[in-house]
């Protein structure tokens, strides 16, 4: 990183923020990813390829009391997320290491929830910073990244990934075999538009089948008409107010009827 970090700020300024001033910075993805896992008070969480932080201080915020752990394989990215730490007062311990290669203390380790935000683009190409080409550009295949989550996680917990939608394919065929309770839930931008991104979570040792959800509609209207956020109203209040992405709805019973 050439120039000095800016201090930004998420979730309405629940979380203080130093990134590169050039390089990856972080924007709604995180805060999105964060949202959506279901952690609770007191658990072991692991942010694989953690960055500056920026999902683990998210969630940090929304539920108190969590072991955080973070892994991340550049140097100056894994400084950010450790003073990050300190500045948002968080119990999130940062790791320099390798998704391909990891630590042997994190090797005998296992936690209750996995959260990753993976390289997006698996050809094409590469941006000129080489921090923005690390994290959005894939020289580890998808499939290490599902594979050294899934290894990671106590029996019955979650991982959480957030991606384009046009790697779900990728994802599903990596979990296949070795995770259930499979929840995909599509993020569009507008009502009426192809979803561009997918969260997807899944349960290591669940039976459930598949869940495909509705959407979560970020922007309301259109068309964006107004120098002005257009944020929906539940998307606002996830990343401007801490609330939780519930990627299904609450179930309802019904009684099916056969014809």
């Amino acid at each position: 990183m050439s120039d000095e970090p800016t201090a930004d700020s998420l979730l309405g300024g629940r979380v203080r923020l130093w990134q590169p001033a050039r390089g990856y910075r972080a924007a709604t993805d995180p805060v999105l990813l964060a949202a959506s896992v279901p952690a609770r008070p007191g658990e072991a969480v692991f942010d694989l390829g953690c960055g500056v932080g920026a999902a683990a201080l998210c969630l940090a915020a929304r539920v108190p009391g969590l072991a955080l752990t973070g892994l991340e394989r550049q140097p100056d990215y894994a400084a950010l997320a450790r003073r990050n730490a300190a500045a948002n007062g968080a119990d999130f311990a940062v790791i320099a290491g390798d998704v391909a290669a990891l630590p042997a203390d994190l090797r005998a380790r296992s936690f209750a929830h996995v959260l990753a935000n993976p390289p997006w683009f698996a050809d094409g190409p590469a941006a000129a910073d080489p921090g923005r080409a690390a994290a959005r550009h894939e020289d580890r295949p998808l499939a290490l990244w599902v594979d050294a989550g899934t290894r990671r996680l106590a029996p019955g917990g979650s991982l959480t990934l957030i991606a384009p939608a046009a790697r779900l394919g990728d994802i599903l065929r990596s979990l296949d075999g070795r995770m259930g309770g499979i929840t995909i839930k599509p993020l569009a931008a507008r009502a009426g538009r192809d979803a561009g991104r997918v969260i997807v979570q899944a349960r290591k040792g669940a039976r459930a089948p598949l869940r495909l959800c509705p959407p979560l509609i970020l922007h309301a209207g259109a068309a964006h008409g107004r120098d002005a956020p257009d944020w929906t109203p539940e998307a606002q209040a996830i990343l401007s107010e801490a609330a939780p992405l519930r990627l299904a709805p609450e179930p309802i019973a019904s009684q099916v009827t056969r014809a």
